[in-house]
């Protein structure tokens, strides 16, 4: 049986664990990795929990970067491959694959299929790049660390009122 991590449950172990350090800050963001070579921010307090990658049912008449529908405690999840939705090459479904449930928070049942977990990030250790005026509202933001790799920050309520994330049928 696969051991399902809570993200809660995550974030109040690593809250008192930097409380004793004093920074707070690093606490903040969570980073993810979408595809080969995209690497993601999110803010622990919107994302959700993170489950392994679960058999996905497929739905017919749907865009190719949602891979379908997953059952997660008797849930269903709408599961989208991020990587293919940024118009990218699709997820490999393998035993680093993750669903991140990014919508129950936001009273919806979403779930983003990423290519693995990276891990806490401090955004003090992030260079600020200048702001992109073609990104979309739930990506503004973007840093670059001191391996040279891009992070953009997803603002996940904005990506989940965007009417393409929104609109899966072909």
């Amino acid at each position: 049986m696969t051991k399902k991590i809570s993200l809660h449950d995550f974030q109040s172990y690593l809250a008192a664990r930097l409380a004793g350090t004093g920074n707070q800050s690093a606490a903040g963001l969570l980073g993810i990795q979408a595809g080969a070579s995209d690497y993601w921010l999110l803010d622990l307090a919107d994302s959700g929990e993170i489950v392994p990658l679960t058999p996905l049912t497929t739905v017919p008449l749907t865009r190719p970067w949602f891979a379908g529908i997953a059952n997660i405690r008797g849930n269903l999840y709408s599961a989208v491959d991020f990587s293919a939705f940024l118009g990218k090459e699709a997820t490999p479904q393998n035993a680093s694959s993750r669903l991140l449930l990014i919508g129950t928070r936001h009273g919806s049942n979403a779930a983003l299929l990423v290519t693995r977990m990276i891990g806490l990030r401090n955004i003090e250790a992030l260079n600020c790049e200048a702001p992109d005026p073609t990104a979309p509202t739930w990506a503004p933001e973007s840093y670059t660390d001191n391996e040279g790799r891009r992070w953009k920050k997803l603002k996940v309520r904005e990506l989940l009122a965007d009417e393409t994330f929104m609109d899966i049928g072909v």
